[in-house]
């Protein structure tokens, strides 16, 4: 869409949108873990906050966004005795949250083709909230995964806050992975040929 400035002049306003960064590009950094628990392709991502709460998502290459899965549900519930809904959180120290390992279920997303995902915390912290909306909407978890599609929001202790991002990748080391990935899996297509 070009407009004219008063000078005569044109803009194209949509390019200049397009050029401005969003809220999670301009105040979260991206920090990645790939293949968890030895699951290929099966990347999380952690937005980190600079007051230190940590968002948790999916990564663009997780499989539940990259071969066109449908999601069937996603479930909270860990165990039989262990649902993340079940989190209450109060006051400034944040009383009554679930304490997560690195290695902690946060939530399993069940697909229509039978396949099932299980997202992990990726950090040690307090379980501040899940995003309830995704059990609604699973949509959101794929159209918008690193806004109104995150699964859960984690809060570091402030002593552990600066080494959480130990075993995260940046974007830069991540896309590394990726290349690798493309790489291995052309060469396998090609002596498979």
């Amino acid at each position: 869409m070009l407009t004219q400035h008063g000078g005569g002049e044109e803009f194209d306003a949509e390019a200049a949108m397009a050029t401005v960064p969003g809220v999670t590009e301009r105040y979260f950094t991206r920090w990645y873990k790939p293949d968890v628990k030895g699951n290929l392709c099966e990347d999380h991502c952690v937005l980190q906050h600079s007051n230190r709460i940590c968002v948790i998502t999916i990564a663009d290459a997780h499989p539940v966004l990259q071969k066109g899965k449908q999601i069937e549900s996603i479930s909270y519930q860990i165990s039989a005795n262990c649902s993340r809904l079940q989190n209450k959180v109060s006051g400034k120290s944040k009383r009554g949250a679930q304490f997560l390992t690195e290695l902690a279920p946060l939530c399993r997303i069940f697909c229509t083709d039978g396949d099932e995902y299980t997202i992990y915390s990726c950090i040690r912290g307090k379980l501040i909230e899940v995003n309830e909306n995704i059990l609604e909407n699973p949509s959101l978890l794929q159209e918008k995964p690193s806004t109104e599609g995150y699964i859960a929001v984690v809060l570091p202790k402030f002593e552990e806050s600066k080494r959480i991002t130990e075993g995260l990748l940046t974007r830069k080391e991540y896309e590394e992975v990726l290349a690798k990935r493309l790489i291995t899996l052309h060469d396998t297509i090609q002596s498979e040929n």
